[in-house]
């Protein structure tokens, strides 16, 4: 069975992932501030169908199609790369703004809501980067059922990602105002912001592949 050690590695590292903007934070935090905490937990819903279908992939061993072909895992790693250093320089460059930024969205009915946020979830490189490479790296053959210790480290991912994301959509509204009323507290959060996401694509471009990190 999976060690407390892989269970608490990979809460910590989905904690850190969830805590940096990306689509499902942008979408979530916009469709709240725009119609409502009701229509960010009906979204909410649709981006937790899309970890379900992450968690079934990985369960099903879905990293051995990268190791078989790895040119594959390289090209999603290499836009993982793109799109974080496109993230980090919406957050800092001049008139850059954050998710928290109030943006005018026309209103969708929970259907669209719901669908918006799953796909919006499985479009997420972000979060394919977390199955396809971070996850694989807290099993361990040794103690038994690889496929098992897949699920349940992407069930302990999608709590803390869910309830992470819950409080975004319960706060939104109060720190869009907030940044609002501060000009340089959104200036401050904009750069430290860019400057987190600049580091984690230097270092997935530098990460080795993942064929590699597979081999025996």
């Amino acid at each position: 069975m999976v060690s407390l050690t892989a269970v608490a590695g990979i809460a910590v590292v989905a904690f850190g992932m969830v805590l940096l903007p990306g689509p499902n934070m942008m979408y979530l935090v916009s469709r709240t501030i725009t119609q409502g905490r009701r229509a960010g937990y009906v979204s909410l819903g649709g981006v937790a169908a899309g970890f379900a279908v992450y968690a079934a992939a990985a369960t099903a061993g879905l990293t051995a199609v990268f190791a078989v072909v790895p040119a594959l895992y390289t090209a999603i790693r290499l836009a993982g790369v793109g799109y974080l250093l496109w993230l980090a320089w919406q957050a800092v460059r001049p008139g850059g703004t954050t998710p928290f930024t109030p943006r005018e969205l026309p209103a969708d009915p929970p259907r669209r809501l719901f669908a918006m946020g799953l796909v919006t979830n499985l479009l997420n490189p972000k979060i394919a980067i977390l199955y396809v490479s971070l996850l694989p790296q807290f099993t361990d053959p040794s103690r038994g059922h690889v496929w098992l210790q897949s699920l349940v480290l992407a069930l302990v991912q999608i709590a803390v990602a869910l309830t992470v994301n819950g409080i975004w959509v319960l706060c939104a509204s109060a720190v869009s105002s907030f940044l609002t009323r501060r000009p340089a507290w959104q200036r401050f959060q904009r750069y430290v912001m860019g400057s987190v996401l600049a580091g984690m694509a230097v270092m997935l471009g530098l990460e080795r592949s993942h064929a590699a990190v597979a081999a025996p």
